[in-house]
């Protein structure tokens, strides 16, 4: 572990805690839908995830929104507003009428068909969302530890406008951060091995000398494997890896990751 000489850090559930940012507005926005309503706000939530899916996977530019992760439940909430790539200027133009149909769609499988009412719940949900960022409870921990010894890059996937928004919504996050990677803005994204060579370049240093921290097997785990790069895995949810996309390591929660690099820390800190 001693020739670790930067780290590489994913950022939604992995600093910052999206699922449950989104968890928390979709149960505040359903709760106010039932207070005008007679409906039960989880068979709303149900349906209305159900019904951006399905819109969300029938848009013109799906394939390119999901080789950046832009997924689904952003463009519920994002504005979608900067990038250079003509996708960019077709989806801050689509997102306001997917977000209005996605509950429309949901208010009408639970029999109410109110377009309006939809689009008050469409534009609530997505104040809820902005309203309530959140990090985990050991992120700024594991950051003061490590930002002190390591250089730091943050790479995340998604839209530049959005992921930017993310980041600047939680003070001083940004502020850890040699270098930050978004790759809206890039051109591609993890898994893809030019993201992560960009970000080698940025941080000058080989495969062998870098670390990757992820929740993602499909994107973080598999990038970081595929160049030759040590990855850990912050498994949430107690999952099993495939035998294929195995990670270098893997923990439970993310100050796990001190211990993993505590004989590093520790040499640094006797002889740095």
């Amino acid at each position: 572990m001693s020739n670790i000489k930067a780290i590489i850090f994913d950022l939604d559930n992995t600093l910052l805690w999206d699922e449950k940012s989104i968890n928390e507005a979709f149960q505040a926005t359903c709760r106010m839908a039932a207070d005008k309503a007679s409906l039960q706000p989880a068979v709303l939530e149900k349906n209305v995830r159900e019904a951006a899916q399905e819109l969300f996977a029938s848009m013109e530019i799906y394939e390119w929104a999901n080789m950046i992760e832009v997924t689904y439940l952003e463009a519920l909430w994002g504005r979608f507003n900067s990038g250079h790539h003509p996708a960019f200027h077709k989806l801050e133009q689509w997102a306001p009428v997917y977000q209005k149909e996605s509950w429309t769609c949901g208010l009408q499988k639970t029999g109410i068909d109110d377009p309006a009412f939809g689009q008050r719940l469409a534009e609530r949900f997505a104040e809820e969302r902005r309203n309530h960022p959140l990090v985990y409870d050991d992120t700024f921990h594991v950051l003061d530890h490590l930002h002190k010894q390591y250089p730091l890059l943050l790479l995340t996937n998604g839209a530049p406008d959005l992921q930017q928004e993310k980041i600047d919504s939680i003070l001083g996050l940004a502020d850890y951060f040699d270098h930050i990677i978004i790759s809206g803005t890039f051109g591609a994204g993890k898994p893809a091995p030019s993201i992560f060579q960009h970000a080698m370049e940025l941080l000058g240093i080989s495969p062998e000398e870098g670390m990757m921290v992820g929740d993602n097997l499909d994107t973080d785990i598999k990038g970081a494997g595929g160049i030759g790069m040590r990855s850990v895995w912050i498994n949430h949810e107690g999952r099993t890896a495939p035998a294929g996309n195995l990670p270098t390591y893997e923990i439970g929660r993310l100050s796990e990751l001190l211990d993993i690099l505590q004989p590093a820390l520790l040499q640094q800190k006797r002889f740095g």
